[in-house]
């Protein structure tokens, strides 16, 4: 009997046996992904892993407080604010829905803003009274060729009266002299009056030049039978007398060809402290896409974007003056692709990377240099490699600033282009005769990559795709610090989420790195399933918080003027090696030309730590910085908030 019984467990462990490997083979690609996903959970929270290499963490918001963020910056109160607008949503567009969301990273609180208008692809600054210049937007999306029912197009108004300008609302009805067709305005209009020209030496009345105004125009019917293949002089319904013999209209071409992105004039001022859009003048031109730079005196240049019927502004450049919240245009004229990477330098003149996001035509305005914007002398910086591929790179002021030194990381083809480029590039402006070299490379081409500026002179690169908008599932999960003293890359933890278009990276007071957005063109391999915008927000702990300790602290002056000193208290300060101030980023679009870290010079006795602010305007901006302060091992303190009026 026993040796039945013990035949029968025989038969039954060999039968289990079986079943278990014939499960295994069945099942095997399954249990090997579930054993290494297992086991790099488990390597990737040792406590000498995350020191070596850091750690990443999703945070998800609940689904109330979700947007698609395209914009965020770091206000003075520690906070973010990040703004959707429309959110690249047509449906959120057409419905007036826009969305801002302000998060405490440290309390994990969310609160919903008013949004006054569409800030969808806006452009902003940090300014010195520690608000957020936001200026621009979206005034209408673009139509796809397929899509475009309606015939339109560019109309320019002529207004040949010189005592008078004219004012045409929106649905004025335009009629063709020669074709009979007619076009109406999407907008009102605000034609100047006719300039007076005489001749210069003898006084005598020459002619009047008309005032011109432009306005976007669309047939009042669907079909290809109203469009137009060639120029016409339009006349104005709806006017009589002087005003109908001195103004009409003429316009080229007006088809039903594909309808690019439209701006908005529209600027406002955030208050971080009472957490409100604040309206201030508009600007001139209406830009969609544009970058804004703080020059010398804190005046803030705006630059680049589509305006109000699609096209590129034509290098009509604009500076806001804080103090009056007016803008007037520059004297002179200058192009660039939109969101250019704009920086101001140490001599008060501005560099431009060649980096941009986008819109312009591929030999206009795309060559790297510095720009003196009161003479208009533009001057080449050569050496760049990859210069086909600069649209969608990155370009960071390596730490400290003092040095001078830019990189201009990955990029890609123009437009929809699949080229993308794994090069680093860095120049160093200090240099009697400055050009680019090649710095170390990326594994993989890289578009859209993010980078952040750290506490202990390192530069996170993280994330971006090789293709266009993360296509063919391309986007690159992984990240590196860049040391400026090694020239080199040191690869660390892999991001968990894949970031590439309307994506973007912020410093936070405590040390970390917040990362937002992604917008994928596609969401699978094949190019079949349309993308869905990434709304998680991911958090990277660099290797520097997870060792025994951190220098602390507290209790200096919250305004150190350039060429001043303040004492701060830390019981670590025989122990600090660096001390830095850093400016709070607002970053869109690969683009953040507000970040960057300047190094201060400190004395330390006993736990007081003295330390003094550089004198150069251009070097240390007005306004608002977290100075960190670093020991020996590289690890920072949390940020004092420090303002420098």
């Amino acid at each position: 009997m026993k040796d039945r019984a013990g035949r029968r467990r025989a038969r039954r462990f060999a039968i289990g046996t079986a079943v278990v490997v014939a499960l295994a083979g069945m099942n095997g690609p399954w249990l090997y992904r579930f054993g290494t996903e297992k086991y790099h959970q488990y390597k990737i929270n040792q406590p000498e892993y995350k020191a070596a290499n850091g750690k990443w963490e999703i945070i998800e918001f609940p689904e109330k407080y979700r947007q698609n963020t395209i914009h965020a910056a770091l206000l003075r109160t520690g906070k973010v604010l990040m703004v959707a607008g429309s959110g690249n949503n047509q449906d959120n567009s057409d419905d007036k829905q826009y969305d801002t969301r302000i998060w405490d990273p440290v309390k994990g609180t969310i609160k919903k803003v008013p949004t006054p208008t569409d800030l969808f692809c806006t452009g902003h600054t940090q300014l010195a009274n520690g608000n957020l210049l936001i200026a621009g937007g979206t005034k209408r999306y673009e139509k796809l060729k397929g899509d475009v029912t309606k015939a339109g197009g560019l109309m320019v108004v002529h207004n040949e009266n010189p005592d008078k300008p004219i004012t045409l609302p929106a649905g004025t009805k335009f009629t063709g002299k020669e074709n009979g067709k007619t076009f109406v305005s999407k907008d009102p209009v605000l034609v100047p009056r006719a300039e007076k020209v005489f001749d210069k030496e003898t006084g005598k009345f020459l002619r009047n030049d008309p005032g011109l105004g432009r306005i976007y125009v669309e047939a009042q019917k669907s079909g290809h039978k109203y469009e137009t293949g060639t120029e016409d002089n339009y006349r104005v319904q709806g006017l009589s007398g002087a005003d109908a013999r001195n103004t009409y209209g003429i316009a080229q071409k007006l088809a039903l060809d594909k309808k690019d992105f439209q701006g908005i004039r529209d600027a406002f001022e955030f208050d971080p402290v009472a957490e409100k859009y604040i309206k201030v003048d508009p600007m001139h031109e209406a830009r969609w896409y544009p970058t804004l730079t703080t020059l010398s005196d804190g005046k803030i240049l705006s630059v680049s974007g589509l305006d109000d019927i699609g096209q590129l502004v034509p290098g009509k450049n604009e500076i806001y003056d804080p103090k009056t919240k007016e803008w007037t245009y520059t004297d002179k004229v200058r192009q660039f692709p939109t969101y250019p990477a704009l920086f101001l330098m140490q001599n008060g003149k501005i560099f431009y990377s060649g980096a941009n996001a986008g819109y312009g035509p591929d030999d206009v305005g795309r060559t790297p240099g510095i720009w003196d914007v009161e003479t208009n002398k533009f001057t080449e910086v050569p050496g760049m490699s990859d210069a086909n591929m600069l649209e969608t790179a990155n370009t960071v002021l390596l730490p400290p600033a003092q040095d001078e030194r830019f990189m201009v990381i990955g990029g890609g083809g123009v437009g929809e282009s699949k080229l993308s480029s794994e090069k680093t590039r860095i120049v160093d402006l200090k240099a009697d005769d400055p050009k680019f070299v090649d710095g170390p490379s990326l594994e993989k081409g890289t578009r859209y990559p993010q980078a952040s500026v750290l506490p202990d002179d390192s530069v996170l690169v993280s994330g971006g795709s090789e293709d266009y908008r993360g296509r063919s599932d391309s986007n690159i999960l992984q990240a590196r610090l860049y040391h400026p003293d090694t020239n080199s890359f040191e690869r660390v933890a892999d991001p968990l989420v894949g970031r590439n278009y309307h994506s973007g990276s912020i410093l936070l007071p405590d040390g970390r790195l917040m990362f937002f957005g992604s917008d994928s063109l596609y969401a699978d391999k094949a190019n079949t399933k349309p993308g869905k915008f990434e709304q998680r927000i991911e958090i990277y702990t660099p290797p520097y918080l997870y060792r025994d300790s951190r220098p602390d602290l507290s209790g200096g002056p919250q305004t150190i003027g350039r060429g001043e000193s303040g004492t701060f208290t830390s019981r670590a300060a025989s122990t600090v090696k660096k001390v830095r101030l850093i400016r709070p980023s607002a970053s869109t679009h690969v683009t953040d030309v507000d970040q960057r870290s300047i190094a201060l010079d400190f004395e330390a006795e006993g736990d007081k730590l003295t330390v003094t602010v550089p004198k150069n305007e251009n070097l240390v901006q007005s306004g608002w910085y977290m100075m960190f302060v670093t020991d020996g091992e590289g690890t920072p303190s949390k940020a004092e908030w420090v303002r420098v009026p």
